[in-house]
């Protein structure tokens, strides 16, 4: 049987394996290492990053497949309002009325989903 970060890793490699030939046929690689030399203090910074989306997606995968993707689409949307709300309050970012609006019609459908969307009927037995 094939574990979970084996196939993980596997489609991370090919991807590596892909945008690695792609950056070499588009010259890209070059601007980038140049990026690199001239501000060294952004290689922490882009590793950093990387082991934490690493990270992210082990816990995406396992909660895909220990609670399902409905679980796991709840908890990135709440992630998401949270982000919105954190972003509103601590850096005084405003939002328009119709992205509120689509905010509490987001959060009113997770809100009744969770209340009513599981109720589960009885069944008849005949």
């Amino acid at each position: 049987a094939v574990v979970s970060t084996q196939s993980t890793g596997a489609l991370n490699l090919s991807a590596l394996v892909v945008m690695s030939v792609w950056l070499m046929v588009t010259g890209e690689i070059w601007q980038g290492i140049s990026f690199c030399t001239k501000h060294p203090q952004i290689v922490p910074e882009i590793i950093t990053f990387s082991l934490a989306s690493a990270l992210g997606q082990n816990f995406i995968y396992i909660t895909v497949t220990e609670f399902g993707p409905l679980v796991c689409s709840i908890i990135t949307t709440t992630r998401k309002f949270f982000t919105i709300l954190g972003s509103v309050i601590l850096f005084g970012n405003a939002l328009l009325t119709r992205q509120w609006i689509g905010t509490i019609i987001v959060f009113a459908g997770l809100a009744l989903d969770s209340l009513y969307g599981k109720t589960h009927k009885p069944t008849v037995k005949a």
